[in-house]
This record gives C-alpha cells, structure tokens and sequence, in this order.
C-alpha cells in the first residue's frame, strides 16, 4: 500500500508549526485592531464568476475550480478582496464610513508550488473602504510598517516600495500609446526586474516604447513626484518615510489597482514580497454594476514568505521566543503519589481549570517519578502532589524548589495568589 502523503502544495500543522501560525495570527490581530480595524471573514467557496468579474477568464487556470452536485461552478478563494467588494457593496450602508475591516483566513492557487508560494497559503487582509483621502494610503502603509516591526524585524531590514499608477497612466498618454496597450505594459513594467532585458524590449517595442525611454522615466520618478507629495507629509509626521523607497517598477500586475501601489520587501534575503497591495477605487462599482461607486485600498500579507524572513532573522527569533514561553505548557501539574486519592485530585483539577489555571496530570496510574518529569517537560511552575498527607496536599514550587502544605479546601485559591507572583528561582540566575 502506497504512503499517504499532504496533497502536493498543502501543509500540515504539527503542535510546533501550529503555534508559530497562531503567534503570527495574533501579532496580526494585535496590530489590526491597535489600528481600529475589525475582522470580518468570507467563505472558503465563491462562484467562479466572482473571480471571472475581477479578472477575466484567464482566473481560471489559477483556480481551484469545480462544479459542485447542482452543476454550478465554483472555486476556492484565490484571494479575498473580490469578496470583500461583494459584501462591502451588499450592506455598505449599514456601516459608518470609513469601514476598516481586517481578515486572516487560507487562500489556494493552483501554481508551481516553490520557494516561498504554495497552493494553499494563509493571508492577512486589512482594507480601508469608503474613503478616497491620502490619509487611508498613509494608514496602510503605516500599519504594515508596525506589523513588520511587531514581527521583531527591525526598520534598517525591510523597505516599503511604493509607486502610483498615475504616473504610469500619464507617461503613457505623454507618449501617445492607445489605453488599449495600458494592461499589456502594466504586466511588462511588473516583470521588468524578473524577465530578460532583450525579452522586456521586445514586448515595449510592440506598443511603441523602448526599454531605455521607460527605466528613463523609473528612474526620474523620486519621492519628490507630486503624486506624493502628501503620502509623504503623512508618513514624515508618523516618522516612518524612512523606510519608503520610491520604485515605480510597483504596478501589482493587472489592471485591479487604480493609484498608490506597495509592496514590503526585506532588504537582507531577496525573497519575494512579504506583503502588498494599494488603492483599488473600481472594484466596489465593478462588483455592484455600477449601483455602489465606493472608494477602496487594502494589502494583504502572507505567511509562507514571512515565515520564511522570520526564521532567517534572529531579532524576529527572540520574539518568537518569548511569545511561545508564554503560550506552551502548563501553569501546573496534578502529580497522584497515592491512587486512593485520585478521586480527590479529579476533582481538584476541575476546580482549577474552571479558576482559569492551565493543568495537566496523568490520566493513568504512574510512578511519581514519571509524573514529575511530565511536569518539568510541560514547563509547569508548581507540582501539585496528592498523596497520604490528604486532606492536605503537598505544593511544590518546580523553578525555586520550594513545598509547603495546603488544606486541599483552600487549593484553588492559594494556586491562583502563587501564580501573581513573579518567577524566582536558580532557573532564572
């Protein structure tokens, strides 16, 4: 019998792997709502067409896309935004503008899977609806930054790339090329540092352009460009126009975006974006035929790429640290010396998980030796030792060493007083 194995491009999630996804879930979280986002989430499955709408049948080929038991077909989530603008435009005036919304959940593609992309891939969405100012691309600019930082990776180790559509729009009407040509060039200028230089030329030249005339223009758009001049007041105030370089090579591909573009990019290891996105003031119209015409801007971060940048950054590994010392194990651990009383300690572990404390104990009968290397390997502060000493047990500081009596009515809430203590102890020397 063949071995099973994960599904080409998918992950599975051991305790170790689950509790970095869950670290990063909340550093997401944490930074989403400091910024007074709230989250929302979509489903899993939309119609194919939802795709089709935004970008054509060309989706298609990147889709997992099926036909379900009633014919109709359907696709799992390449991204979240087309929903998003779905929902937005159902309820939009439910909500108070502008609508800051955030959202994490797994979106699949069904690509090469390779470095840094896989087929199934979690995202972080925050988007900014119903507000066509400056302000809202200054404000997701800015809680990128914050995310990037909250990662433990320092500002000196990554840069925002940032770019305007417009300019591009206007370069290409001041060399007279037809708007048809627009789409084509804006997926050249994309893959402009990624193609062959011979390749790139022949493709501008097909609509008129040369290679050197456009990396002219690249390179003459700088941070001085009107298009953004008040991104950068902005930015400037917050202290973070440090890290903003201007690379107008950032177009995001197709014709979904409408001004400013970025994308986050760390400065040390040449992997892909680690996040991206910009304005997109079209798709609520788009979506909605027409009926809601409500300006939008959002990006969106993955976690193959970050997880990758933060296994690489020993700054990022000291916050990892941290948060998952927090999180892993236990407060403390029921140890059962004498199975007579193991009715007793049943029922003290309820009592105590009910407070609030994390526990463990042995479900089976076991030596007492066994039982206090599963407290130590749980990393749990206090043994709690049920034995011939009942109606008092035994309580054992596991960091200082230190044991005292306590009558077994008054447990759960000398626990709780001995956990508001700080750690003390030869393990902490």
């Amino acid at each position: 019998m063949a071995s099973l194995r994960t599904v080409k491009g998918f992950r599975d999630f051991f305790p170790e792997e689950c509790a970095m996804r869950n670290y990063i879930f909340d550093t997401w979280r944490s930074i989403a709502r400091r910024y007074g986002f709230v989250e929302y989430e979509a489903p899993v499955v939309e119609t194919t067409d939802l795709y089709r709408k935004k970008s054509g049948d060309e989706i298609t080929s990147q889709l997992f896309c099926f036909k379900d038991k009633a014919d109709r077909e359907i696709s799992l989530r390449p991204e979240v935004t087309p929903s998003l603008a779905r929902m937005a435009t159902t309820r939009h005036r439910d909500f108070k503008k502008p609508m800051k919304w955030f959202q994490i959940g797994s979106c699949f593609r069904y690509e090469e899977p390779q470095e840094g992309r896989t087929r199934e891939f979690i995202q972080f969405n925050a988007d900014i609806l119903g507000d066509a100012s400056s302000g809202t691309d200054a404000e997701l600019i800015a809680l990128s930054i914050d995310v990037m930082l909250a990662f433990g990776i320092q500002g000196e180790d990554f840069a925002i790339r940032l770019s305007n559509r417009e300019l591009w729009t206007q370069y290409l009407e001041d060399q007279k090329v037809p708007a048809e040509h627009t789409a084509t060039f804006l997926q050249i200028v994309d893959k402009i540092e990624r193609a062959k230089p011979e390749e790139t030329a022949t493709k501008l030249a097909a609509i008129g352009l040369t290679l050197e005339n456009v990396r002219a223009f690249m390179v003459a758009a700088d941070e001085n460009h009107p298009a953004f001049a008040a991104l950068r007041a902005d930015l400037t105030a917050r202290g973070l126009w440090k890290i903003v370089r201007i690379d107008a090579s950032i177009v995001r591909g197709l014709a979904y975006y409408t001004g400013t573009v970025f994308e986050v990019f760390d400065l040390k290891h040449g992997l892909r974006a680690v996040a991206g996105g910009g304005r997109y003031d079209k798709l609520c119209a788009l979506m909605s035929d027409g009926s809601v015409d409500m300006p939008a801007a959002g990006f969106a971060m993955g976690d193959v790429v970050l997880g990758i940048l933060l296994a690489k950054t020993p700054s990022a590994q000291l916050a990892i640290t941290k948060y998952l010392n927090a999180q892993q194990g236990v407060d403390a651990y029921v140890v059962i010396a004498d199975e007579a009383q193991r009715p007793h300690a049943l029922a003290a572990v309820q009592a105590l998980r009910v407070a609030g404390i994390r526990l463990d104990y042995s479900m089976a009968p076991q030596k007492v030796g066994k039982q206090f290397q599963a407290a130590e390997s749980q990393k749990a502060r206090f043994a709690i030792v049920f034995g011939a000493e009942y109606p008092e047990v035994q309580m054992k500081n596991l960091i200082s060493r230190e044991q005292s009596l306590i009558a077994a009515d008054v447990l759960v809430s000398a626990v709780v007083e001995a956990l508001k203590l700080p750690i003390v102890g030869p393990l902490l020397a």
